[in-house]
């Protein structure tokens, strides 16, 4: 008979380093999560203005760090346009767990 194995699951939730870092003009935002939770991932300006917010919806706990399963972001705003380059903040938040980092677009 075939054995299904349970899917590993982390020892804690992190936000991940993008890659590619720097890029233009998409990117991948990996993370983990260590308990089964609504994600959300909001991308801010180094002004601290909001530009996206990618609502990546309920999510079991696992690893979401290969492209198909990290979130994805275009590299636009929320109408679509392209951002500029320089430093952007991306924020991940659950109800269980929150953490920044930063990213750079280079054009």
């Amino acid at each position: 008979p075939l054995k299904v194995l349970p899917r590993p699951k982390p020892k804690d939730s992190q936000l991940l380093q993008n890659y590619p870092n720097p890029f233009n003009p998409e990117t991948w935002i990996p993370y983990q999560l260590d308990q089964s939770a609504s994600v959300r991932i909001r991308i801010y300006e180094s002004s601290g203005r909001l530009v996206r917010t990618l609502d990546m919806g309920h999510q079991r706990a696992g690893f979401y760090t290969s492209r198909s399963e990290a979130a994805y972001w275009d590299g636009g705003n929320e109408t679509g346009e392209r951002v500029s380059s320089g430093v952007y903040f991306y924020h991940l938040e659950t109800n269980h767990f929150s953490a920044m980092r930063k990213m750079l677009i280079v054009k």
